[in-house]
């Protein structure tokens, strides 16, 4: 596939990703995430509570309550209870991935990142780039 074609289904990944976080109950971030192996959308995630759980992100600071999962270890997880595999995937995200859940990402095989919008805190592209995993930035959509 020619670099052109590549860039062209990264940014339709990262729109599909796009409109995934509008599922979010989150008000402080929506966050959504894709997962593709050969060209196929293997699963899909964003951020919110646990299943079963009221959908009630942030507490009555504003702050987001501990047990609220990021949306690439909701697409991780769904792969874990499928009979997918994410090896050699790449997961398209629409901000970039916090340290715990870049060693999921790690763990579970995902060998590319494409991501939108970057995180504050870089420690988690850092410890993907350090452990061989190729992480693209995408600032742009058209």
């Amino acid at each position: 596939m020619t670099d052109k074609k590549i860039a062209k289904y990264d940014k339709a990944y990262l729109r599909i990703a796009k409109e995934w976080s509008l599922l979010s109950y989150c008000h402080r971030k929506q966050v959504g995430a894709i997962i593709v192996r050969d060209r196929m959308i293997i699963s899909d995630g964003y951020n919110g509570t646990p299943s079963g759980f009221e959908n009630c992100c942030e507490d009555e600071n504003g702050l987001t309550n501990w047990y609220v999962l990021h949306a690439e270890a909701n697409a991780i997880l769904k792969v874990a209870r499928s009979s997918q595999t994410c090896d050699g995937a790449t997961l398209y995200i629409t901000l970039s991935p916090c340290k715990e859940c870049s060693k999921l990402i790690h763990q579970a095989g995902i060998k590319r990142v494409v991501f939108h919008m970057a995180y504050r805190d870089t420690s988690g592209v850092d410890f993907l780039l350090k452990a061989g995993i190729q992480v693209d930035h995408i600032p742009e959509l058209d």
